[in-house]
């Protein structure tokens, strides 16, 4: 049995008449023994970029979009985008597809070029769909000269993937094959498919990120340590530096060490041994806790006005603890040597 798969995009409205375009399309290719597989893309707003390997199972394919002000909407466009980075283009250039677009507002012309310009670019081919203003839906859904235009295309549309008739060559698909390409690495098809699936979980999305900065922070890090000597010497005349020399209130014992980081981009490091307290103009990579401020932030920290760990809490001073060694540091401990930070300023 061959396989229709609809993909809506819509929000799911009882008074969407694209709902009811596509209960009339299910039943007229139901009736031809045909079966369709819907997927409501609003439902799973986090599993659309892994939908593109639905593909492979679907003989030929129906796009549903609502459009409400402007456009096909957010979904079916993410839905669009994951098939251009994930979807297997070889499958997809032999999928018929079917364009379904209701507007309730202007625009249902725009959004049906939407979708037949991008189901080509995808190298797909694209049949005559449904293009219409709905003024009301209910006038809409129960006029049964409507019904039997929808009947028409339902059968159209099975006629021209079940027996592949073909269509006219497009200069939109010669120009894809040799301009628009993915910017992307040569996956395989499968390769694609598992990338899809990583990406649309968030948690290892998330853990990505981490991984790549603390690895940009330990590069950084060894591409320091070949730097001179010198550059890591402490340093002397700098205001800031002497400031905090100044002002120091050693607690003892207490070994600490920050790396902060302005706006314009230079980094201080501030390593602190009892009561030593020694400053450079270079970012330290066993420091323990990155902080990012800016100058009139610190001027209130030196002047005793602030302390760096009220700075955090206010939200003025932004800090990221530092992997110890391979001991990740936990907020508890970030607040802790934040607190322990306040020995900056006046007593």
């Amino acid at each position: 049995m061959q396989q229709i798969n609809i993909y809506y995009g819509g929000r799911g409205l009882i008074e969407d008449p694209t709902i009811y375009v596509m209960n009339k399309l299910t039943e007229v290719l139901g009736e031809l023994n045909m079966e369709v597989k819907k997927y409501n893309l609003y439902e799973d707003k986090q599993g659309i970029s892994v939908l593109p390997k639905t593909l492979k199972e679907a003989d030929g394919v129906i796009l549903a979009a609502s459009v409400e002000w402007l456009g096909i909407g957010g979904f079916l466009q993410q839905f669009l985008d994951a098939c251009w980075l994930y979807g297997d283009k070889d499958h997809i250039k032999e999928l018929y597809m079917l364009p379904v677009v209701t507007a309730t507002t202007a625009g249902e012309k725009d959004a049906y070029q939407t979708l037949t310009r991008a189901w080509e670019i995808l190298g797909g081919i694209p049949c005559e769909g449904i293009c219409t203003y709905v003024a009301d839906h209910t006038d809409f859904e129960t006029n049964p000269d409507y019904a039997l235009l929808i009947e028409k295309k339902a059968e159209s549309f099975y006629r021209s993937f079940s027996k592949k008739l073909k269509v006219f060559p497009s200069s939109t698909n010669s120009i894809c094959e040799n301009t628009l390409r993915p910017k992307t690495m040569q996956l395989t098809p499968q390769e694609s498919e598992q990338l899809s699936m990583y990406v649309s979980d968030n948690n290892y999305v998330q853990k990505q990120k981490e991984d790549i900065e603390e690895l940009t922070s330990m590069f950084k890090g060894l591409l320091g340590d070949t730097d001179e000597e010198e550059t890591a010497a402490p340093i002397a005349g700098d205001p800031l530096a002497d400031a905090l020399q100044e002002h120091f209130r050693p607690v003892s014992p207490l070994t600490v060490c920050y790396n902060l980081q302005f706006e314009d981009g230079r980094v201080l490091s501030v390593d602190i041994h009892d009561e030593e307290l020694i400053c450079s103009n270079k970012a330290n990579p066993a420091a323990n806790v990155l902080i990012r401020l800016d100058d009139k932030t610190v001027r209130r920290i030196v002047q005793g006005e602030l302390t760096m760990h009220n700075a955090f809490l206010s939200g003025a001073v932004t800090a990221r603890a530092i992997s110890n060694r391979s001991v990740p540091l936990t907020r508890c401990f970030l607040l802790q040597y934040l607190n322990e930070a306040g020995t900056f300023h006046k007593s």
